[in-house]
């Protein structure tokens, strides 16, 4: 195992994030969704200049995106957009891409069950065999039930995954099992060999070690099942607007550039825009959790 980290968390050039993260002892990251935001050379320069690999992406499934819509052209578009990550993934010599099939946030479907696990299914097996011709493992991803009504559970996105390919794989995240498996380990174990990604933020998203989740036992699970890819940190501080709040100073008052969608999404996870001291406070405490574990 290694320590990885998504950077969609905070809008910052990836030259900030990279020289961050390695002064950590991440050897890793899993970037943004957004192939349009990335020049392949430039990205490859700067990934090689400070030694961090590309693990793979997680996609942005946010807006329009939707493998599971009823819109035939919305389906074709969201399955161009993942083939679109695929690539990118595939060109900075990336690994995974963690595939969340629906749009997060959307939490009331469209459709009947039977119509929209049809769309969903002939949706990801051609997303999947555009990663079969990259040379990228796909893992599916389950949600909490307040960001999506679709997948939640490790067995659900398990089914999915058997539906697609038996070389299909899952991704599992920590804060979203504690919320929707009635035993977290269980579930990493049912996922076994297929588990390909992990993520971790701790019970309340801030950083892994600010909550009560027991990172012994879930890295020690892990290592049972014989896992051995990225331990991805994907923390979504919730922010406090009331005068209890703990860090006055974790909201950036001079944000950089962002898009409307990509603001949205982090809003919409309860969160918002933070200043750089607090997010490498929130990157450096997972390192100090989660290094000694896995080591």
């Amino acid at each position: 195992m290694h320590l990885s980290t998504h950077n969609w968390m905070r809008a910052e050039p990836l030259e900030t994030t990279l020289r961050r993260i390695k002064q950590y002892g991440y050897e890793s990251i899993e970037i943004s969704g957004e192939p349009t935001q990335y020049d392949i050379k430039d990205t490859r320069r700067l990934l090689k200049e400070h030694g961090i690999r590309c693990w793979g992406a997680v996609t942005l499934t946010l807006g329009e995106r939707n493998l599971a819509a009823k819109n035939e052209g919305q389906r074709a578009r969201s399955v161009q957009y993942v083939k679109d990550v695929l690539t990118m993934v595939s060109e900075l010599e990336g690994e995974i891409i963690t595939l969340v099939p629906v749009t997060v946030g959307k939490v009331v479907p469209d459709a009947s069950p039977e119509e929209e696990w049809k769309w969903v299914v002939d949706a990801t097996k051609e997303c999947f065999a555009h990663a079969q011709k990259a040379g990228v493992r796909v893992a599916i991803e389950p949600l909490n039930r307040f960001e999506t009504y679709l997948f939640n559970r490790a067995s659900q996105a398990l089914a999915l995954a058997d539906a697609v390919s038996p070389e299909c794989g899952v991704c599992l995240d920590a804060f979203h099992l504690n919320i929707e498996e009635s035993d977290m380990y269980e579930a990493i174990r049912l996922a076994g060999k297929r588990l390909f990604d992990f993520h971790v933020a701790d019970n309340d998203r801030f950083a892994a070690g600010l909550g009560h989740l027991d990172w012994k036992k879930i890295i020690g699970t892990l290592k049972e099942i014989g896992y051995d890819g990225a331990v991805t940190n994907e923390f979504v501080a919730p922010v406090d607007r009331t005068p209890a709040n703990r860090y006055a100073d974790m909201v950036e008052k001079n944000p950089v550039d962002i898009s409307p969608e990509q603001l949205k999404f982090i809003q919409d996870h309860g969160s918002s825009l933070l200043t750089e001291k607090f997010y490498a406070d929130q990157m450096r405490i997972t390192a100090e959790t989660i290094l000694p574990l896995i080591k």
